[in-house]
């Protein structure tokens, strides 16, 4: 395959670029979805119709409703937005590649997965390593397996160990049991053995409460890979661009090409810290990840609360939109599905991703199906006035062409 040519553009020296990742906002199955047992999985449109309709008025006037059909979504018929969807290219279906590809790194293999519990092998080094014992060892859900084995993990002190559908190492502790820097000691010491296995993440999954009503806390902490290829935010660091992460942005790309990063305590916590950051960053890129989408309602299938979330984002979106500048530009999507109405699993599903762009002033229009999450890191390149001669297509030149338009 050609090779594409090097983008080099100009005037993005004092834009802003943000982007915003609704954490498993899927809207509607990838051709290859039935491969990964996710036939039929829509996120949006899914559970739009469970819960008899999402009113979403900002994300409409963009044009949101353009995309897909979605129950309760206006069809803008003059779209202050640009709008479109990506296909993944990468094979899986996890928040590590769906984030890499965002950023122009598209994998050729998948991360490994473990649906049958990790080897002997893994789990006696995990034990050597951190000097306690292992509980679990299986695919399972986080919430269940922690209800399942919190007790015995309180009366022995031994670690839950389990993964899902993703390539995840993750290890669950009571927060009164072992503290937390013991238990990020120990998600570190899994991350120095587990790049030879090809394990995307190793997850801390601290909880806290009493058996029976066990809760997990957003101490969370991933810790990824390194990522295997040059990334657009490695191009964006190198010319001197700033780049900031809220969330777990830093943590997906393991600190690697990020300048500052600022954790967060749910969906509520992010979208305050990106007004803030808002207020301080005078140029380059903010990646904002919006996690409660997928861990507290995703993976739980409360439609119910899925929806609640999203109405909240839909009206802080006005807020987002009042601190950015002419020039500046705004783009949310997703890394992912996660369906809550899909019956067959509490994973993960492989769909694409809608992709939503506005900038002040710059008007609206049809974006289409792209062929790669990589498109959006492309965009983000040109954006800012930085070459980039990796995967991915930019349409940053239909946004800027119609902003002048407009101006």
């Amino acid at each position: 395959m050609a090779r594409r040519k090097t983008t080099t553009p100009v005037k993005g020296e004092n834009r802003r670029v943000v982007v915003i990742v609704l954490d498993s906002a899927g809207i509607g199955e990838l051709p290859d979805a039935g491969a990964y047992g996710d036939g039929g999985a829509a996120t949006l449109p899914n559970l739009a119709r469970a819960v008899g309709g999402l009113t979403l008025p900002h994300l409409a006037a963009l044009g949101l409703g353009r995309i897909a059909p979605i129950a309760g979504v206006s069809v803008a018929a003059r779209p202050e937005g640009w709008f479109g969807k990506m296909a993944e290219r990468s094979p899986g279906k996890d928040t590590t590649t769906g984030h890499w590809e965002l950023m122009g790194l598209v994998l050729a293999e998948p991360f490994a997965t473990f649906p049958k519990g990790f080897p002997e092998e893994i789990v006696r080094e995990f034990s050597r390593r951190t000097g306690r014992g292992v509980l679990g060892n299986k695919a399972a859900s986080g919430t269940a397996i922690i209800d399942e084995l919190g007790r015995e993990h309180q009366r022995t002190g031994q670690w839950i160990v389990y993964t899902s559908a993703d390539s995840v190492f993750q290890v669950a502790a009571h927060e009164e049991t072992i503290p937390l820097e013991e238990l990020y000691r120990a998600c570190r010491a899994a991350r120095e053995f587990l790049d030879a296995y090809r394990v995307g993440r190793v997850i801390a999954r601290p909880f806290v409460g009493a058996p029976g009503a066990y809760r997990r806390t957003y101490h969370r902490h991933d810790f990824s890979m390194k990522p295997t290829g040059p990334t657009v935010l490695d191009a964006l660091r190198q010319a001197g661009v700033p780049v900031w992460g809220v969330g777990k942005i830093g943590d997906i790309f393991a600190g690697q090409g990020v300048e500052r990063s600022e954790p967060t305590e749910g969906n509520a916590s992010g979208i305050e810290k990106t007004l803030k950051l808002l207020d301080e960053l005078s140029r380059g890129l903010l990646f904002v990840n919006l996690v409660d989408f997928d861990m507290t309602f995703g993976h739980r299938r409360d439609a119910a609360g899925y929806a609640r979330a999203l109405v909240d984002f839909d009206a802080a979106l006005p807020r987002i939109q009042e601190r950015l500048r002419p020039g500046d530009l705004l783009l949310i999507t997703a890394d992912h599905g996660c369906d809550p109405t899909f019956a067959a699993h509490t994973d993960h599903t492989r769909e694409y991703v809608p992709l939503v762009a506005w900038r002040p002033r710059g008007g609206g229009g049809e974006l289409g199906v792209r062929r790669s999450f990589a498109d959006l890191g492309a965009t983000v390149a040109e954006a800012l006035g930085v070459p980039w001669a990796g995967p991915g297509e930019s349409f940053f030149p239909a946004l800027a062409a119609d902003a002048e338009a407009k101006s």
